[in-house]
């Protein structure tokens, strides 16, 4: 195992109803700008509640972040939040929300051009309003951690960053306010969730047991509740373990300690900045054509997956290889997540497309050995129509 220093600050209320909590996280003087995406905040109840929960604090609303958030959209908040001085930030929203508050809890005292926190991925961050966050879909996990992703529309760019100023104080988990999702949202979830792990597990082994067992766990819970939550969309529990699973999978935990990859998810990125495709819809796409690509360099455990995940024990090695790699297809496919550029009407140009943005992009030395460059990127990307 690696040397390694984990650290996580925020603190998660999770319930039913726990909503209503809000209050006792939330400073009683605070200006509080609360930031959401569309229109289902307000239909389905959820930002009412919030807004009661928050009492008579002062409150601005900003709605309107992509489910791809963009810079354009978000630097109107940090204009607004600069001007009404504002001095807490609370996302109602999925990971897309929480992604575009982080970016503005760093953007508003940020000194310098804020597209440079992007550029730099975060690296020069010196401090950021604090933020909350009331979660609405299982996905990204980004209610747990220290990490965005944002898009400037203008450039076609898609770029991350990190920065411990920007872990959460708090997250309200309530798996309740996802029974309105629609399936497409749920099924991305599931599909985000088990790519996360999947980068900080499917590497090469590091003798660490702990974070091996705890991934296979997670691992195992989304192919089992997966379907569930889509066969039972009102089954609490299931939408329970769901939303559970999706912030342990990306709250630095199991990455702590071992190799991580993320190849599948910086190619992705591209295909999303170009496209607009969901992200979850392009890691379903990279991972089965990167799993064959990487099938050697991740040999060892590849075989374990296919084993303790799957219980693929039949065959020599290159057969259970090609199962679990189908298996895994299957699985995204089985929830409604088509795996093939072709499904989405993209061809040759598209690959074309992807591999001059990593190149602009200065993205040339992907996955746990650094040894993913642009020619590989290339027989992944075609392996992918």
């Amino acid at each position: 195992m690696f040397n390694f220093d984990f650290y996580n600050p925020t603190h998660i209320s999770f319930g039913q109803g726990c909503i209503a909590q809000l209050e006792q996280f939330v400073p009683a003087e605070a200006k509080v700008m609360v930031l959401y995406g569309g229109q289902s905040a307000q239909r389905t109840g959820t930002l009412g509640e919030v807004q009661r929960a928050l009492g008579t604090r002062s409150v601005y609303l900003f709605g309107g972040i992509e489910a791809n958030p963009t810079y354009e959209t978000l630097m109107q908040a940090v204009h607004i939040a600069r001007a009404e001085q504002i001095d807490f930030l609370l996302a109602v929203g999925g990971g897309s929300v929480i992604d575009g508050t982080k970016f503005v809890a760093a953007a508003v005292p940020y000194p310098d051009e804020p597209w440079n926190i992007l550029l730099t991925g975060g690296r020069d961050i010196q401090a950021a309003l604090p933020i909350g966050t009331v979660l609405t879909l299982a996905a990204t996990g980004s209610e747990m951690n220290n990490g965005s992703v944002i898009t400037r529309s203008t450039l076609q760019s898609k770029l991350p960053f990190h920065s411990n100023f920007v872990f959460p104080k708090f997250s309200m988990l309530d798996p309740s306010k996802s029974f309105t999702l629609p399936e497409r949202q749920v099924a991305n979830g599931i599909v985000d969730a088990f790519v996360h792990v999947i980068e900080q597990y499917l590497t090469y082994p590091v003798n660490a047991p702990v974070q091996d067992r705890f991934a296979e766990g997670l691992l195992q819970t989304l192919v089992e509740q997966g379907p569930l939550a889509l066969s039972q969309p009102d089954d609490y529990d299931v939408r329970a373990n769901l939303m559970w699973v999706a912030t342990l999978a990306l709250n630095g935990l199991i990455g702590a300690g071992v190799p991580q990859d993320w190849s599948t998810h910086l190619i992705g990125h591209e295909l999303t900045a170009l496209y607009g495709l969901d992200h979850a819809q392009t890691l379903a796409i990279v991972l089965p054509a990167m799993m064959h690509e990487r099938r050697a360099a991740k040999r060892e455990k590849l075989l374990q997956y296919a084993e303790r995940v799957w219980g693929i024990r039949e065959g020599d090695d290159e057969q259970r290889i090609d199962a679990v790699i189908a298996q895994t297809r299957d699985f995204f496919e089985g929830l409604g997540v088509k795996t093939r550029l072709s499904d989405y009407e993209l061809d040759q140009s598209a690959v074309e497309a992807v591999l001059r943005q990593l190149e602009a992009h200065g993205i040339l030395d992907l996955g746990e050995h650094k040894d993913i460059d642009l020619a590989v990127s290339r027989r992944v990307l075609e392996d992918c129509l």
